[in-house]
């Protein structure tokens, strides 16, 4: 099982800023909605791999990752 790090509000902030819940999910099993993720913003910053990544709602409704 790979361990999948998600921010919440429901904890206190850690060291580096982001509070996170961890979650055993099996990987080819893991769906995530983008409400989850986006929580009302247009813009969210992934980081992979050491690169920054913005994952951007668009008004119709699209995403849109750019590096």
């Amino acid at each position: 099982m790979k361990t999948i790090t998600l921010p919440t509000h429901s904890q206190p902030p850690r060291a580096h800023g982001h509070a996170a819940v961890e979650t055993q999910v099996p990987a080819a099993e893991l769906t995530l909605a983008s409400d989850l993720l986006m929580r009302g913003r247009k813009v969210i910053q992934i980081q992979h791999n050491g690169a920054l990544y913005q994952l951007r709602a668009t008004k119709l409704g699209k995403l849109i990752l750019t590096k």
